[in-house]
């Protein structure tokens, strides 16, 4: 439910409330309906989050030829997907703003005050998550917390990331304290975990690692969270609403062959060729590569669980990474036919497709044959917290839940990596790399934040701390005048 100023409402009503909290959340997923459309966090917004890292590249031999300079840090500040992810964002956060001011009516109309503290906290959280990962993509940015736009500045990027975290010291309390999943009001709702894991993500931004140690140590010593084992499925249909996921983006086709679906559209990840083990099943675009360096660094690990999860590999590709002698010889595992028994053909736009937003044929609902259709987006993963934890502990942080090997080792026995005895901040970056690879732009903003040029200057690239953040889009700038 979204709430129309046009309309009149009960605001004595705690249904009507629980309606408010409803519209900010289908900020995340939107609400439109098998048309190839997405409302929420749109499907060219999250590739630009990510795309600059040395995990992944831009697929596509000249098609969106700016996505790809993009990723090698050449930057068209006129290119439509930039001002996008600019403009839909803000979108969402004014929608989110404009239902906190109306559940702040609902209070006003008697609701219990409890329960409306708590949503304007649900909608907080949010507003924060969208708020961070704008300031990480463009740095100084507009925060907002009312729709008076006179009132609006620009704020540095230190200035966004401490506000993030005292907007999460202000709804932690007010949050439910158990996992998402454990929620029967708002299935896979906001709650007190959510916010600490935003408010983890911004301390480690500050270079505040006790801030982030402080954090992350709640979610961990709440015993709440669990590593899903199936790490394969935990990106799939089976790993909805998983114990290990603090945030994600829920989509559905109600389990039907027809009708109303709500859906991402996957088919700019998905393979532009493939045998699919259901007829009929449709093929993807193939924008989003997994990057030959991250492949030959999971190879040398002999990551089998997590690089067969996030990696789909095409005969071409196999024959690529083979030309390197020190790969010559690769294990059996390494095919390009998946554990689902889809066959990844040969494509003109990449070697490689990612395997994390990958969706079995077998997964899909008969009838559906749109690419990932019914696959939720995952945000945050227990995972990425309990390496968050690790790197803050190794970095100097006070220890508050356990050391930061504990951490690292507990990520390591899903993926079926023996355990060390002793752990680096170097050697947490690199767990971080191979647990995390392809989500969200995690392991770009890691090494800018570290300022590592040299791990983001690969395969040709040149990467200079000048080129971290985009420039600000050339449609806002010609709205904005406090742009530059």
């Amino acid at each position: 439910m979204e709430l129309d100023a046009g309309n009149s409402y009960d605001y004595t009503s705690a249904e009507g409330a629980k309606g408010a909290v409803m519209g900010a959340y289908a900020t995340l997923s939107g609400k439109k309906a098998s048309d190839n459309s997405d409302t929420g966090l749109g499907w060219e917004q999250i590739p630009l989050i990510s795309v600059r890292g040395d995990d992944v590249n831009a697929g596509g031999k000249g098609d969106q030829a700016p996505f790809t300079d993009t990723d090698n840090y050449s930057y068209d500040r006129s290119y439509w997907m930039y001002n996008s992810l600019w403009e839909i964002w803000y979108q969402r956060i004014v929608q989110v703003t404009a239902q906190m001011n109306e559940l702040e009516k609902f209070r006003a109309g008697g609701v219990n005050s409890q329960l409306i503290d708590q949503y304007l906290s649900e909608c907080k959280t949010l507003r924060a998550f969208y708020t961070l990962e704008i300031s990480r993509v463009w740095g100084k940015v507009i925060v907002m917390e009312e729709l008076d736009q006179s009132k609006l500045t620009l704020r540095s990027k230190d200035d966004v990331m401490s506000w993030v975290s005292s907007q999460m010291d202000q709804s932690i309390p007010n949050l439910p304290d158990m996992r998402p999943n454990q929620r029967t009001d708002i299935r896979g709702g906001v709650t007190k975990y959510t916010a600490l894991a935003v408010k983890a993500m911004a301390n480690l931004e500050l270079k505040n690692y006790q801030g982030v140690a402080d954090a992350a140590g709640q979610i961990i010593n709440s015993g709440k969270f669990t590593l899903v084992d199936d790490y394969y499925n935990l990106f799939k249909i089976p790993g909805k609403l998983a114990d290990e996921n603090l945030l994600e983006i829920q989509y559905s086709d109600f389990g039907v062959a027809t009708g109303n679906n709500v859906k991402h559209l996957w088919d700019f990840y998905g393979p532009t060729s493939w045998t699919p083990a259901v007829t009929g099943a449709n093929a993807g675009w193939g924008f989003y590569e997994p990057s030959l360096k991250y492949i030959k660094f999971m190879l040398s690990r002999n990551e089998q669980k997590r690089l067969v999860t996030s990696v789909l590999f095409t005969p071409d590709g196999i024959a690529k990474i083979k030309e390197d002698p020190a790969f010559s010889t690769l294990p059996s595992w390494v095919s390009n036919v998946t554990p689902d028994n889809d066959v990844i053909n040969n494509s003109a736009r990449a070697l490689f497709f990612s395997g994390k937003h990958y969706l079995p044929s077998k997964q899909l609902i008969p009838g559906r044959n749109d690419y990932g259709s019914n696959k939720n987006y995952i945000i945050t993963r227990y995972s990425e917290v309990l390496l968050m934890y690790a790197e803050a502990v190794a970095r100097g942080a006070n220890p508050t839940a356990g050391s930061a090997v504990a951490a690292v080792n507990t990520v390591r026995r899903r993926a079926g990596l023996g355990e060390l005895a002793s752990v680096t901040a170097d050697q947490v970056m690199d767990e971080k790399y191979a647990e995390l690879g392809m989500e969200w732009g995690i392991r770009y903003f890691d090494m800018v934040r570290l300022g590592n040029t040299a791990a983001l200057s690969y395969d040709g690239r040149t990467f200079t701390m000048d080129k971290q953040f985009l420039p600000y889009p050339l449609a806002q700038i010609e709205k904005i005048q406090s742009l530059e």
